[in-house]
């Protein structure tokens, strides 16, 4: 029981990273009701850049950890903030009015090109971090061998509180409204005076926010983000998303997390290499259930 438990503790990290990259995938395809595979590569090229700014900061300005850290997040914050305005000016916005598949293509090719400019400014190597507040904390009492590392707490808290920010601002501000109407009708929000494209504009901001700072926790708890983790982050939210339905950010942030548990559990029992595998196959299991039963209550 007390491996399973740690199991189980493990995959709320897990979860909590999932749920970021799942609330912000909804934040976007909610207005534009497109395929968006970049949103993978922005986790994974926020992490990267992280690293790489820390390090240089670190081995060649010969900075102290703690000010090449805050180096790296600057440059990270900076980097991914105008890589976001650039996507969503001259990508989305050209492409909005076009064939479905045309930002499924225009995102794929960027996510290739920022893996590819991520393994270029990275020489094809790894850089890592040291552990940082990796003390482990024992949460049920000394006695018993259950932890989660100070970082890991960190991490846990920082996605749920950014999350529930999230919720409060979709559910309790104007924004949250205009995002919803634009949702539901842009055209007739168009009508009542609001500015669609600008909606979407700076629901892609935050949303690349939030996935960047999913790409930051995940450097810093496990030191190093490849540039070729992207990919199959994209996917995968994709397909949790595409499965719990797109209407609400924190729906998507819940069954990401329900994913999250799961691959920590499968690693804890089963063979990690299968992992990827046997996750895809739930995701394509209940995508296909939840789409004839709407087929059913349709008919």
């Amino acid at each position: 029981m007390a491996y399973f438990l740690q199991l189980l503790l493990n995959g709320i990290h897990n979860a909590a990273l999932y749920s970021l990259l799942a609330y912000g995938y909804v934040l976007i395809h909610g207005l534009t009701h497109r395929t968006d595979l970049s949103l993978g590569a922005i986790f994974a090229f926020s992490g990267q850049t992280f690293i790489l700014a820390t390090a240089f900061g670190w081995s060649v300005l010969w900075m102290t950890l703690p000010a090449a850290l805050s180096l790296g997040t600057f440059i990270a914050i900076v980097y991914v903030g105008i890589g976001g305005y650039i996507i969503a000016r001259f990508i989305y916005a050209p492409l909005d009015a076009g064939n479905r598949n045309t930002v499924l293509v225009a995102t794929l090719g960027l996510s290739i090109f920022l893996m590819e400019l991520s393994r270029i400014a990275a020489n094809t190597r790894d850089y890592w971090l040291p552990p940082l507040l990796a003390d482990p904390v024992r949460l049920l009492g000394p006695a018993i061998g259950i932890s989660l590392t100070q970082l890991q707490i960190v991490n846990i808290v920082i996605a749920f509180s950014i999350i529930a920010v999230g919720e409060m601002i979709m559910l309790r501000t104007s924004a949250g409204r205009i995002w919803r109407a634009v949702s539901d009708e842009p055209a007739a929000s168009a009508l009542c005076g609001i500015d669609p494209s600008r909606v979407r504009t700076q629901a892609i901001l935050a949303a690349y926010g939030v996935c960047a700072l999913a790409g930051f926790l995940a450097a810093l708890y496990y030191g190093n983000v490849s540039f070729n983790t992207g990919m199959i982050f994209g996917l995968k939210i994709l397909f949790i998303t595409a499965a719990g339905g797109f209407s609400r950010p924190l729906y998507a942030a819940f069954g990401a997390a329900v994913i999250g548990i799961i691959e920590s559990l499968w690693g804890g029992y089963f063979s990690v290499l299968w992992r990827d595998a046997a996750v895809f196959s739930l995701l394509v299991f209940v995508l296909a259930t939840r789409t004839n039963v709407q087929e059913s209550e349709r008919i």
